[in-house]
């Protein structure tokens, strides 16, 4: 078969879909002087503003060993998202590939990211093809680095034949790839017959009946549903009848092949059919969904999805019940709330959602603050208003008693902020496990901690490293419960009234600690405006104005207000903020920080309470 499905898969930033836009060059996808945005396969807003692949997407390119058009070969590419948080679009997309591009970055090496994903791919029997990636960088360590993949295979279990991988070093972003790690120039060209020598052609049946697993899920306002995987087996062509499975073989629905699309470059393009093998979309099912198989109405036996890593974290998504509800926002009930979050949950295979006996919010788990942080963003710029609760872990009940998920940490910082960082990992009851200079007076810090420790603190680790540390994190495994961990240790500065924040007031309020509310700003009763310097919780007035009299001020003239610009926080930081009697207003203009409880009385309830408890 002159067809081959290959995934990038690596960790975050180590180059992935800059490799993909070069070669998207190099086989002639684009015109020469077709004009194409850098990392074109990141094409969703949020993707672009963070610089960060959040959702899995398939392209295809052609390719021919000799330039003729007899001998092209496609090769259908899977660019993954590299972040963890985002694990759940990497491990369901590597069924329908037939092997995996590692790519290392030459200074940073094999990271956590690197060890998640490519273990899914070991257990599935993929043979990686490696790229070092980035070799023209000054800190470049690429035999380290090489030493470091090697060790990670075996760790993982790699068969003989797995751990005999082909390497190549290369530099996605000057568009060269080599056997020679020497090399500073050429083309991507031995990367190409790389893929096409040791990823093997789709062993399928073509001649069985139709059947398609479905992998990814997306939503086109005039073709409906448009669901994407591999053909397992046969041909689909056009209007042909077919039904849905779920995993017990039940029929879901019976509809037809409406329209079929094959990728090729950035673009779905409409073909009269596809054969078994080919990564397609399909068009024509209502209800059909992620892990269901779509086959011809002859077949009853389902394809079986791969299982997906369960959610270790989970925030109240609640219906926003402050007194400035419905003012920016256009979908602002429980429904929209509901039916918006349920149909995430359709498309999104790492994320489970419940809803609360009171109807007015649900509990959404995933598997870490990004990605729900993401989730709610996109659902404010949506129109949507929500209350976000704190994060808290998931435990569950193991054999020697509760458990909580920890997770493997891996810090780069200044040997000058080791310390500080390892005194504040402590605090959260992590242990370290390794720790080693990295080059370049960086030293490299490996941690195993719970991940109840670690909500909130990479605001925290940023200020202590001045902002040159960085910090990568991935799930590890459930371990024995830890115990309290201390929150933050700041109170916070509550307004006590509704109105304006006057300048007049706040001039005094910023002895009392850092403001996150400016001149003109509208408050209401029980919102967070600052943060206290001390430990306890304050009720302030930030309301109140000049008295305008005719009596002039003592020395001649009025001291003019010069306040401190206020402290804005962006909506992860706003969520890693507040404790567990806080909740985040999300609107579509504004991230506001509140008590849950508005009324200072109801809160002295409860705090007794819990104090009682």
């Amino acid at each position: 078969m002159n067809l081959r499905n290959v995934a990038i898969i690596a960790h975050v930033d180590h180059g992935k879909t800059t490799l993909v836009d070069q070669l998207f060059r190099q086989s002639g996808t684009f015109r020469d002087n077709q004009r194409v945005e850098e990392r074109a396969m990141d094409s969703n807003d949020l993707e672009k503003e963070r610089g960060i692949t959040i959702l899995a997407k398939p392209t295809s390119v052609d390719w021919s060993p000799d330039g003729t058009e007899e001998n092209s070969i496609r090769i259908n590419i899977v660019d993954t998202p590299g972040h963890a948080d985002f694990g759940g679009e990497v491990e369901r997309i590597l069924s329908m590939v037939d092997g995996v591009i590692l790519l290392v970055d030459s200074s940073e090496g094999a990271m956590p990211q690197t060890k998640f994903v490519t273990g899914k791919a070991l257990k599935l029997g993929l043979r990686p093809i490696v790229v070092v990636n980035k070799i023209d960088r000054a800190d470049s360590r690429v035999q380290e680095v090489l030493d470091e993949v090697f060790d990670l295979f075996v760790t993982l279990e790699a068969t003989d034949e797995q751990l005999d991988f082909p390497v190549l070093y290369a530099s996605g972003r000057n568009g060269y790839a080599s056997d020679d790690p020497e090399a500073r120039e050429g083309t991507l060209t031995p990367l190409f017959q790389k893929i096409v020598d040791h990823v093997p052609p789709p062993q399928v049946d073509p001649d069985a009946e139709f059947k398609f697993l479905v992998t990814l899920l997306d939503r086109d306002n005039f073709l409906g549903r448009i669901l994407t995987g591999r053909v397992e087996s046969g041909t689909v062509r056009m209007n042909q009848p077919i039904h849905a499975l779920d995993n017990e073989g039940n029929i879901i629905e019976t509809g037809r092949a409406s329209k079929i699309m094959s990728f090729r470059g950035l673009d779905r393009v409409p073909v009269e059919e596809a054969k078994a093998g080919d990564i397609i979309s399909l068009a024509g099912l209502a209800v059909a969904t992620v892990s269901n198989t779509i086959a011809d109405t002859s077949v009853s036996v389902p394809l079986q999805a791969q299982p997906i890593d369960p959610p270790t974290l989970s925030m109240r998504f609640a219906v926003n019940d402050s007194p400035m509800a419905g003012r920016e926002g256009s979908k602002v009930t429980s429904r929209m709330i509901r039916d918006r979050l349920f149909r995430e949950a359709e498309s999104n295979v790492a994320i489970k959602i419940t809803e609360s006996d009171e109807k007015d919010s649900f509990e959404v788990a995933g598997r870490g603050e990004l990605q729900l942080g993401v989730l709610i963003e996109t659902m404010r710029r949506e129109g949507f208003e929500l209350g976000i609760s704190r994060p808290r872990v998931l435990f569950r009940d193991g054999e020697n008693g509760r458990e909580e998920p920890y997770e493997t940490v891996v810090i780069d910082v200044d040997e000058e902020f080791s310390g500080t960082v390892v005194d504040k990992m402590n605090q959260r009851k992590a242990e370290m496990t390794d720790m080693r200079p990295s080059g370049g007076g960086k030293t490299r810090i490996t941690f195993s901690a719970p991940s109840r420790g670690l909500i909130g603190y990479h605001g925290e680790f940023l200020s202590d490293t001045r902002g040159t540390g960085i910090m990568n994190r991935l799930f590890e495994k459930y371990g024995p419960y830890k115990g309290k961990i201390e929150g933050r240790k700041n109170g916070v500065l509550i307004s006590n009234g509704a109105g304006e924040a006057q300048g007049y007031a706040l001039g005094p309020l910023e002895e009392r600690g850092i403001l996150f509310v400016g001149h003109g700003e509208a408050l209401y009763e029980g919102m967070i405006i600052g943060e206290n310097a001390k430990t306890e919780d304050l009720e302030v007035n930030p309301m109140k104005a000049k008295q305008l009299t005719n009596f002039r001020a003592s020395g001649g003239k009025d001291d003019a207000i010069r306040l401190t610009p206020p402290k804005k926080m962006t909506l992860e930081q706003a969520i890693a903020y507040i404790d567990d009697d806080e909740m985040v207003e999300v609107t579509p203009k504004n991230i506001r920080l509140r008590k849950r409880f508005l009324d200072p009385n109801e809160r002295k309830r409860q705090s007794r309470a819990k104090s009682a408890a």
